[in-house]
């Protein structure tokens, strides 16, 4: 007989319901995570922040980053941890409480325009070279909102890494 068919004295009742109500609370972080589980856009908010070669203290550090702002891209999380990706492919672990969720980009391959207008239209305001960062705002289908240290324009979304 199927446990909805039967009938339980009050005890036992209490513990299935127990149990259900644990194994529903068990469920809910892992959803939670799963959320989170990439690929999503993140920035360093501390410095120096360690990129290690697995997701714990005990692994080696394979680089250090000494500038906040620069754009990660979160490929998959562990705890914790985030797997991250750099501008120049560099993957490793970095804890969680080292990134941003302000979403930051950086001019990449050659020298980028900063445009007047969103659609790319309007005077030329000033040209950024690579490795230049800044705060990306709302995109559209090719241009993005993009401010440097306060001088704010629209940079082609092909650009900039960190856009996508």
């Amino acid at each position: 007989m199927s446990l909805a068919g039967r009938r339980f004295s009050g005890r036992r009742f209490a513990i299935l319901l127990a149990l259900a109500a644990i194994t529903g609370a068990a469920a809910t972080p892992v959803r939670a995570a799963d959320d989170e589980n990439g690929p999503y856009w993140t920035s360093l908010r501390e410095q120096p922040a360690n990129l290690r070669v697995g997701p714990g203290r005990e692994y080696r550090i394979s680089w250090v980053y000494v500038r906040a702002g620069l754009p990660m891209k979160v490929l998959r999380t562990i705890g914790g941890w985030r797997l991250v990706e750099d501008v120049d492919g560099a993957r490793g672990w970095m804890l969680a409480q080292f990134l941003t969720r302000n979403r930051t980009a950086t001019v990449k391959g050659s020298v980028a325009e900063i445009r007047e207008n969103a659609d790319g239209s309007g005077r030329l305001l000033w040209r950024a070279e690579p490795g230049v960062t800044g705060k990306l705002g709302d995109c559209g289908p090719a241009w993005c909102k993009f401010d440097i240290e306060g001088r704010r324009g629209f940079v082609a979304k092909a650009a900039v890494w960190g856009a996508e």
